[in-house]
């Protein structure tokens, strides 16, 4: 038993791994080989992995190899690649089978066309069956054991008669996964404003968050045509300098600060982060831009001229409170006397009315009296 237990260990620390970049949605692993030479410029493998044979390349710091056998550690490949959470698992990634030949290239070549045909047969049986799903691409696996179908939907979808229809078709295994935007752009990105092919379909293994935030600090506009990528979000590239850009705000004041400088104190009106310039503007309204170097900062607030100057502003400050105060006394008291006059004078009405309440009012009565005195002798009831 302890002849068993201290020879695995020599077992696992005797195997050579190769890190190696493969498959349609460029995956990253460590895969076993038995190679005494690893070449020193990027090559094509073929490698095997639980899905079966794939076409992959040699990636990382080719330098690293030491009679075969890859030197760095997963931190260090992390370090290498700034990337985090990277998930190397040696051992499991597969094994290598040998290195691609010119065969394997054209063979690879011809399954991305069929994979095209696959793709159209696969969206015609999704409208056939009026499934609620969007097929991205699809991967014919070297070997010709499965094939993959990459699809984007808003919720589960039951997708069962479609892969036996898949199956009947192509006669092989039927592979389904569901993508977000971002895996998309990886698999169809192509060129983007920089000129060069898209971060995510070219290294980027991890796509890490990238918010607003970021955007404002770095762009002047935030048109979004300017930085929005190929899926329709934020660019990945955005989060690359945004350590940079953190470090080099921190040493700028803020906005209305009042800093000193040649020409005498003014307030921060803008900021330049790059050129880490400072525009002040001075009470004359001239505005200066200075180097944050230059400049030094005196207060968040407008400072005062001088101890007698904040002293006179202090007591001006107080003699302003209770003015205020004094003001607001006599509104009360206008207040209170014109709510007791409008009460008095709704009592007193109200008493005049209850003595009145009977009396018929002097109007009425001369209309009364006028009808008794012209009605008994009117000229036309007469002439009738």
């Amino acid at each position: 038993m302890a002849k068993n237990s201290d020879s695995r260990p020599k077992q696992v620390r005797n195997k050579k791994y190769m890190l190696v970049r493969y498959g349609r949605m460029n995956l990253l692993g460590f895969f076993e080989h038995n190679e005494s030479n690893i070449h020193k410029v990027a090559t094509g493998v073929v490698v095997k992995t639980d899905k079966g044979l794939e076409l992959g390349s040699l990636i990382g710091p080719l330098n690293s190899y030491r009679g075969g056998q890859f030197r760095l550690s997963e931190k260090d490949v992390e370090e290498y690649f700034g990337e985090s959470q990277i998930d190397l698992p040696p051992g499991k990634g597969g094994r290598f089978v040998r290195y691609a030949t010119h065969a394997d290239t054209s063979e690879q070549e011809h399954l991305q066309i069929i994979a095209r045909d696959e793709v159209e047969c696969c969206r015609r049986f999704v409208k056939e069956l009026n499934l609620p799903m969007k097929i991205v691409d699809a991967e014919h696996i070297l070997g010709g054991e499965r094939v993959v179908f990459y699809f984007m939907s808003d919720s589960r979808v039951d997708f069962r008669d479609l892969v036996k229809r898949l199956a009947h078709e192509y006669q092989t295994r039927i592979e389904m996964r569901q993508i977000g935007s971002r895996d998309e752009a990886k698999l169809l990105g192509d060129i983007e404003s920089c000129g060069q092919e898209c971060c995510c379909k070219r290294f980027l293994r991890i796509l890490q968050p990238v918010n607003m935030r970021m955007a404002k600090m770095q762009k002047a506009t935030l048109d979004p045509t300017k930085i929005s990528g190929y899926c329709g979000r934020l660019k990945c590239c955005l989060r690359y300098e945004d350590d940079t850009y953190t470090e080099l705000k921190k040493r700028l004041p803020k906005r209305n600060t009042w800093v000193a400088t040649k020409d005498g104190q003014g307030r921060v009106v803008d900021t330049q982060i790059l050129t880490q310039l400072v525009v002040v503007e001075y009470d004359g309204g001239a505005r200066t831009a200075w180097p944050v170097e230059e400049i030094k900062v005196v207060a968040q607030n407008r400072p005062p001229a001088d101890k007698n100057q904040a002293g006179a502003d202090k007591e001006n400050d107080s003699g302003r409170d209770k003015r205020n105060a004094t003001q607001q006394s006599r509104g009360k008291g206008r207040r209170s006397n014109k709510r007791s006059d409008r009460q008095r004078r709704s009592a007193d009405n109200s008493e005049q009315g209850d003595g009145q309440e009977n009396k018929p009012d002097a109007a009425e009565r001369q209309t009364e009296d006028a009808a008794e005195t012209v009605n008994p002798e009117d000229p036309a009831e007469d002439n009738q």
